[in-house]
């Protein structure tokens, strides 16, 4: 039976294709899985004994992901939007495509040098393929959140750089004398300026001046807030577009209201 580039299209579409896409999405995401394991397996001295059976696995989930890239780029004219050359090189440059290619690159290119642990970049396909299923909806809105609050978080975002930036300037001139080894430029500190207002504190660089001290205590209050506002952000962001999806039944993947 001949295979028509519609039925491959549509097989490959991520929840589409019905039982023989279902199928197929579950075996790549199986085939991410067990790759993300064969390297982690491999970092450990008894992988040597194994060397020959990882290889062939490796060969194995390689030529599977290859066959579905030459099928999504062979079968893209059916979408519209990808017809002719162009359209296909537009396709093949989209990021979810430059991903699966990076997905099976290393393999190919490893032939000349070692860059086995680029193949983790087939972890990153799972943010297509989890996309199957009752999370489709909830995915495309969180990302309908970040483009709708893009300008309150780059807001957000430049007033943390820039707290960073004074937080730096000021415990350089504080510290600078008493630790020169923690505090010996201004990028020196930046260090010790993003541990303090992301509130996580390692420990590793600290003040041991008193005005240095006042400083991080000013800043450190300062961060929990900064910290804070994009969480918030988001947050508010998400309940207003899961109100505006409910009541205007719009798609949450392009925004247009639904029949």
């Amino acid at each position: 039976m001949a295979v028509s580039r519609h039925n491959v299209w549509e097989t490959l579409q991520v929840g589409g294709g019905g039982r023989i896409g279902w199928w197929v999405d579950r075996v790549l995401i199986t085939l991410i899985l067990a790759s993300a394991a064969a390297i982690t397996y491999e970092s450990l001295p008894d992988s040597l004994r194994w060397t020959r059976q990882l290889e062939l696995f490796d060969w194995l989930a390689t030529s599977v992901f290859t066959v579905e890239y030459l099928g999504r780029i062979w079968s893209c004219s059916e979408d519209p939007r990808y017809t002719g050359l162009k359209g296909r090189l537009r396709f093949a440059l989209s990021p979810l495509m430059l991903l699966d290619l990076l997905a099976i690159l290393p393999f190919y290119l490893g032939i000349v040098m070692d860059l086995r642990m680029l193949r983790l970049f087939r972890l990153v396909r799972l943010l297509r393929l989890a996309k199957a299923g009752k999370y489709s909806s909830g995915l495309a809105l969180i990302f309908a959140v970040l483009r709708r609050k893009r300008e309150e978080l780059v807001m957000s975002l430049s007033i943390m750089l820039a707290m960073i930036f004074a937080a730096s300037c000021l415990m350089y001139q504080l510290e600078s004398e008493a630790q020169p080894e923690h505090f010996s430029s201004i990028p020196a500190a930046f260090w010790w300026a993003v541990v303090t207002l992301t509130t996580i504190g390692y420990g590793d660089v600290y003040p041991i001046t008193t005005g240095g001290k006042i400083v991080t205590g000013l800043f450190a209050l300062l961060a929990i807030g900064m910290v804070a506002l994009p969480t918030g952000i988001i947050s508010s962001g998400y309940i207003e577009a899961l109100h505006d999806s409910k009541s205007t039944k719009t798609c949450p993947h392009c925004g247009k209201p639904t029949q």
